[in-house]
């Protein structure tokens, strides 16, 4: 099980490196990348997913973190939804979309990090 965590682990922080690099990488001139979609849609499933394995293990879980990075990750998704779909469609995406993406995923690898119980 710890192996099917692991690979969970990593693919959640591929897809946060995705959305985050995607944004610095392209600050100058904004736009939603294909990098940071399917790093969102990453984002979602692994993450739901880890705290699915969370459960059925034997430690407590927070679920007050869990509730607070699905908002944030979903938000990170509905931007990146948008964004993507502006993009498609050859329009410009607005500057404040694009930063929004980049900006909660990473929010969300803050809270990840910091949010931490030490009881």
């Amino acid at each position: 099980m710890e192996v099917v965590t692991a690979l969970f682990v990593a693919i959640h922080i591929v897809s946060a490196a995705a959305i985050v690099g995607g944004w610095l990488a392209h600050f100058k001139n904004p736009t939603v990348t294909k990098s940071q979609w399917w790093g969102s849609w990453g984002m979602i499933v692994s993450g739901l997913l880890l705290a699915g394995l969370a459960e059925m293990g034997d430690g407590p879980v927070n679920h007050a973190k869990i509730g607070v990075k699905l908002v944030v990750g979903l938000g990170v998704f509905i931007t990146a939804l948008l964004g993507r779909r502006k993009e498609n469609k050859g329009e410009p995406v607005p500057t404040g979309l694009a930063h929004a993406t980049g900006g909660l995923g990473l929010i969300n690898i803050l809270i990840a990090v910091l949010w931490q119980d030490y009881s």
